[in-house]
């Protein structure tokens, strides 16, 4: 039963986005405002809590939390904030604790600033809720916006990694730490030379060196208890893997790689490789680029486990090639016979095979004695080019590149138009909900559909930047026919010269003279090849022509 005296949980919410617009929200401010309140209305403060730098989106918020649990103790029947947006800014968690749970737990809720009172009628409250959720969603926005032209400059907005530090004279910048970078450069040099993952972290740990975790809570940021009590001596192969596959170590800034699962979540989930923020040479590197790709082919890899049985195919294409249709890696197959396992040896999409749970019924299959042609004399026929054609080559690239930056700025703006439309529309729904003017169940359905039209455009506005971001065209071609001017000419194609020169190739089905359903040793077919190489991407024609002995007849 309610006691006749008002004994008041009061409670105080700051954010650190808040935190930067003045003193008005402070928590010294909402502390004022809230004891003069009570002074005035004669209501006792039995307890106060605080959540300083949290988000008004997560309800999980350690002072939230406590004062709840004060609350079912009974000695309090009020609870107090400066206004509705310090409980929080989420509309349907916000309306649900001032208007469903305070009241059934018999406690009267006021927010001084918004007039708002849970004993009396609130006509104004959906919208208020509403004008919260939507702050949360701009801030969002603002954020994301701020981050996106901090990474178009090439800053560094983000907690420096392992083996650098903040530069000192440029907050905005990273330089290697002299402290760690020689960490990381170790633990490359234990790459290239083969040990896997599961083996550096072992040597390492051996030899004592510290963990990540451990510097940073040691030397340089401020952990909780809590956190600092997860750094730890040993070191983890999942860490070594992190560092290994990490292209900050070139000299570029990577960012992007994760996002939160939604505005009102703090989940993380990882984003694809291919829509990460990157911006090239913004800082010293640590390791070149021949050492990255040599940790790349080798990890993952029990070299011994395989090197050691000349029976086994060793494809020089192992984590490069792929099937055109389904995207799944293709796969050593085939059979030997007489004595004959090169000539029967196929490369073949995984998920062909009937029982393969996501069978692929255009699977692609080809002769892996076929594909090393092609690709040997793709890349000889660079290597025969003359410093004229390389020029003609790289003029035509960049004309084609101008063309389509001036389209992706068109399309961009466009894109950005409507986005802010959209959050207009968006906010004119929650007030005709709130005056009454569209039902709960209308807002919801438009509000869903608006939503994923805006996650869309934002896709297409992510991938437009993204392009944006790579490396100006005429440097990535220069860069990729340097590495061409080291060859005279390759007589034999090895591992590394494959990972030299070639990130993807992506192989299609066969296709078939018209009549034919079936392919045989005597039918000539045509074939999809797609070879992105580093730098450039794909260039040339995809098709290839084969004839009864499986090898090219022509190479685009």
């Amino acid at each position: 039963m309610k006691t006749a005296v008002a004994l008041a949980d009061i409670y105080l919410r700051l954010s650190r986005e808040e935190a930067n617009s003045g003193e008005s929200q402070s928590i010294a401010n909402q502390r004022n405002i809230i004891r003069q309140y009570c002074k005035d209305n004669n209501i006792t403060v039995v307890r106060e809590f605080v959540d300083d730098g949290f988000s008004g989106s997560d309800f999980r918020r350690p002072g939230f939390q406590n004062m709840l649990k004060h609350i079912d103790t009974g000695l309090v029947n009020t609870v107090i904030t400066k206004d509705l947006s310090r409980l929080g800014r989420d509309m349907s968690e916000s309306s649900y604790y001032a208007e469903s749970f305070f009241p059934e737990h018999d406690i009267h809720y006021i927010a001084i600033s918004d007039g708002f009172d849970s004993e009396k009628v609130n006509m104004m409250a959906p919208f208020q809720f509403a004008m919260n959720d939507v702050y949360l969603r701009d801030c969002s926005r603002k954020i994301k916006q701020v981050l996106g032209q901090k990474r178009e400059r090439g800053e560094y907005c983000a907690c420096p990694p392992f083996g650098y530090m903040r530069n000192p004279k440029d907050r905005t910048s990273i330089i290697p730490d002299p402290q760690t970078a020689p960490i990381v450069q170790h633990i490359y040099e234990l790459a290239v030379k083969g040990h896997s993952a599961h083996a550096i972290a072992n040597i390492l740990t051996d030899k004592a060196i510290i963990t990540p975790l451990k510097y940073r809570v040691l030397y340089r940021d401020n952990f909780c208890d809590r956190g600092a009590a997860r750094a730890t001596d040993r070191w983890n192969h999942t860490t070594v893997k992190r560092i290994l596959k990490n292209q900050v170590y070139l000299g570029h800034t990577v960012l992007g790689m994760t996002k939160k699962a939604s505005v009102k979540s703090k989940k993380k989930v990882h984003i694809p490789q291919e829509e990460w923020a990157i911006t090239y040479n913004t800082h010293t590197p640590l390791i070149t680029q021949e050492e990255y790709d040599i940790a790349q082919h080798y990890m993952g890899m029990n070299t011994k486990s395989w090197n050691d049985y000349d029976n086994v195919r060793k494809s020089i294409f192992n984590g490069l090639i792929f099937c055109e249709h389904c995207g799944s890696a293709l796969c050593s197959s085939g059979s030997v016979y007489k004595g004959e396992r090169v000539k029967y040896w196929y490369l073949s999409c995984l998920n062909i095979p009937k029982r393969s749970a996501n069978h692929c019924e255009h699977g692609a299959r080809i002769k892996y004695s076929a594909l090393v042609e092609i690709v040997k004399a793709d890349l000889n026929q660079f290597i025969s080019l003359s410093k004229e054609d390389t020029d003609e080559i790289i003029d035509a690239a960049i004309k084609e590149s101008s063309k389509n930056a001036y389209q992706d700025k068109d399309s961009l703006q466009s894109i950005e138009k409507r986005i802010g439309d959209i959050d207009n529309i968006i906010l004119k729904l929650y007030n005709d909900n709130a005056l009454g003017r569209i039902t709960d169940e209308q807002l919801s359905l438009m509000i869903e559909k608006l939503n994923k039209e805006s996650a869309s455009l934002k896709e297409r506005a992510k991938e437009i930047r993204r392009k944006s971001e790579k490396m100006p065209i005429d440097e990535a071609y220069k860069a990729f026919f340097s590495l061409i001017e080291q060859y005279n000419h390759i007589d034999e194609l090895t591992p590394e010269i494959v990972r030299t020169f070639i990130e993807r190739i992506e192989v299609g089905e066969k296709i078939l003279p018209e009549g034919y359903t079936v392919a045989s040793h005597d039918i000539p077919y045509r074939q999809n090849i797609k070879i992105y190489y580093r730098f450039i991407g794909k260039i040339g024609e995809d098709e290839k022509a084969f004839n009864q002995d499986a090898l090219p007849s022509k190479i685009a």
